[in-house]
């Protein structure tokens, strides 16, 4: 087996999936993760905020249906404004 395939991640769908996603005002990002996810199920928790409040890191759970609604939800959430990072 060559190191490429040794690294490719397999994910059968549909899947539980996390992103952390970081920003500076936590109810805006709440509420653009509402907007973006609409009417399917998911949790949003708040992991940590830094030592001065300027930033905060949520957690965001949900199942995703295939690879291209995972990276698209990933792509959604990175261009919204008000969210800084996506891991």
């Amino acid at each position: 087996m060559s190191d490429e395939q040794k690294m490719t991640l397999r994910i059968e769908y549909p899947a539980p999936w996390a992103y952390k996603i970081i920003g500076p005002d936590a109810d805006a990002m709440k509420q653009a993760v509402a907007d973006m996810i609409r009417d399917r199920q998911y949790t949003l928790t708040v992991s940590r905020k830094s030592e001065t409040a300027k930033y905060t890191c949520l957690n965001l759970e949900l199942t995703v249906e295939s690879e291209s609604h995972r990276l698209a939800l990933y792509g959604a959430l990175k261009a919204n404004p008000c969210i800084k990072i996506v891991l």
